[in-house]
């Protein structure tokens, strides 16, 4: 413990972000630059706590509590603190292969289980991880590092997310061959196409990094469909390869409302394929210095009243999207209530606090039109067309949870409380259902109920030898942080298959 007062002494004080409006006129990231001795304050606030729930990593209430990865956290802030970033560095990358990538994109579970959040607001974990490798870059710290020797074991990587990143670079540390299939044109699998360039800059972060792991030796081939590539099959996979990591994440969305009056209306679109679709146009055009619609395949907003369904991070993304097209307006239903502003008493600490907060699209939005674009308590019933069958409105209803007679919370319409809203651009962040069934057919894998492929967690290993899979795919729609666990988790365990012992983490 490094200033055992500064808990006492330092009020918490993040990094702001870029002006709201200024941020709207182009793509690049709303994040600002770190100031090394605001950080270095910020890590005195750190207790040092006995017992340092912050990197727990449990499951509370079915969400994270603590950080997934176990990141050695009150020692990187004590390092920050006492200036030694280098060390700080050198601590994170024991637990964490992509730092500037939770540093920008992770909700921080680790500050919604601080010690210090129980009485004061938490220390800002999350800034100082991203300025510590922030730092590291600039300084040129990070430089590729390939393995001394290599075992002359080759090892298939399906899938270029968070899971499958983390499980090549560490089975490229222990010495092995990496090759790594990705489908789309670029590698980084929702970390490239997922999350929009104005979240986690996709040159200058995440392209940056995989040219590190190029730089060690691991081998991407964009373009690859497996399951689907009539080059690269199954059986070749399988006769290639010494091992295979299935790394393609959950990437099937739910469509809670398929059944809806209209549904079939032109204008209602996945908010996966909105946003894919907006980053490629993006990366392809160099257009992230511009204002407006990106040039090329996009699904534009500009002009029109745009509803997301849905919240969490994707719908976030929409929104602030939405605002960056020009959209005439933009709303988000949300058929939960509205959290409350501190925790309540069925959400105790260490949970991860279920508590109303404005992310950075719903700041924009406020700053722009007035409000907060979230409205909750909200069911769509129909989606209204126009003679051509394009979207023109949405038709709503207020709803109350109620329990049923089975014990079992379910909404019920307000009577006299529906209404219509103008919508051309209908937008699903819903969530997705599980992992798409090409590849798991294919290899002939067991799924489990949930369609995902059966795996025990900290195994991985599947019902076919040598087959491995790991993150969404396994897991189910989760945090990157999590996938990250999991890919790492993964490389363990395929080590220990193909050399019997494994040094691996």
């Amino acid at each position: 413990m490094g200033k055992p007062t500064g808990f006492l002494e330092v009020e918490r004080q993040t990094i702001a972000d870029r002006d709201p409006i200024e941020r709207l006129k182009d793509w690049r990231e709303i994040h600002d630059h770190h100031n090394p001795d605001a950080l270095r304050a910020q890590g005195s606030r750190c207790m040092d706590c006995g017992t340092p729930y912050c990197h727990t990593g449990m499951t509370l209430s079915g969400m994270a509590s603590g950080c997934p990865i176990n990141n050695l956290i009150p020692e990187f802030n004590d390092l920050v603190y006492r200036g030694r970033w280098k060390d700080a560095l050198l601590r994170l990358w024991k637990t964490n292969n992509f730092p500037e990538f939770t540093g920008r994109v992770c909700p921080a579970p680790c500050e919604g289980s601080c010690v210090l959040g129980v009485i004061e607001p938490p220390v800002a974990i999350k800034n100082i991880e991203c300025s510590i490798i922030d730092h590291a870059w600039e300084n040129g710290w990070v430089v590729p590092q390939p393995p001394e020797t290599r075992t002359g074991k080759r090892v298939a990587v399906v899938g270029s997310g968070p899971a499958g990143l983390s499980a090549a670079d560490q089975l490229n540390k222990a010495g092995h061959n990496v090759t790594v299939f990705e489908r789309a044109d670029r590698p980084g699998g929702l970390l490239m196409y997922g999350i929009p360039n104005m979240k986690l800059d996709k040159e200058e972060v995440v392209a940056r990094r995989i040219g590190i792991m190029e730089a060690e030796g691991v081998e991407f081939r964009c373009g690859v469909f497996i399951g689907k590539d009539s080059e690269w099959t199954i059986e070749r996979l399988q006769e290639e390869f010494d091992a295979v990591a299935l790394c393609c994440g959950a990437t099937k969305p739910n469509d809670f409302l398929a059944r809806a009056p209209g549904r079939d209306a032109k204008g209602i679109h996945f908010a996966m394929d909105f946003l894919t679709a907006n980053t490629k146009a993006v990366l392809d055009s160099k257009a992230a210095d511009t204002d407006g619609v990106p040039p090329g395949d996009v699904i534009s907003a500009k002009g029109k009243d745009v509803i997301v369904i849905g919240g969490g991070d994707t719908g976030t993304d929409c929104v602030g999207t939405s605002l960056r097209h020009g959209c005439n307006s933009v709303v988000q239903l949300e058929i939960l209530p509205q959290p409350p502003l501190q925790r309540a008493a069925n959400n105790p600490w260490p949970e991860w606090p279920k508590v109303y907060k404005l992310d950075y699209g719903q700041t924009e939005a406020k700053v722009k039109y007035g409000s907060d674009p979230r409205q909750y308590l909200v069911n769509t019933k129909e989606f209204i067309k126009d003679e051509d069958g394009n979207l023109a409105g949405l038709k709503i209803v207020q709803i109350k949870w109620e329990r049923s007679p089975e014990g079992r919370m379910s909404p019920v319409e307000v009577p006299g409380s529906e209404r219509v809203l103008p919508c051309q651009l209908a937008l699903f962040a819903l969530g997705f259902s599980g992992p798409e069934q090409e590849i798991i057919q294919k290899f002939g894998l067991e799924t489990d109920a949930r369609s995902n492929v059966k795996a025990e967690h900290e195994d991985y290993r599947t019902g076919i030898e040598g087959v491995f899979a790991a993150g969404d795919m396994r897991r189910g729609q989760s945090l990157v942080v999590w996938a990250i666990n999991e890919g790492r988790g993964c490389a363990r365990e395929i080590d220990r298959f193909l050399m019997g012992v494994t040094q691996l983490p």
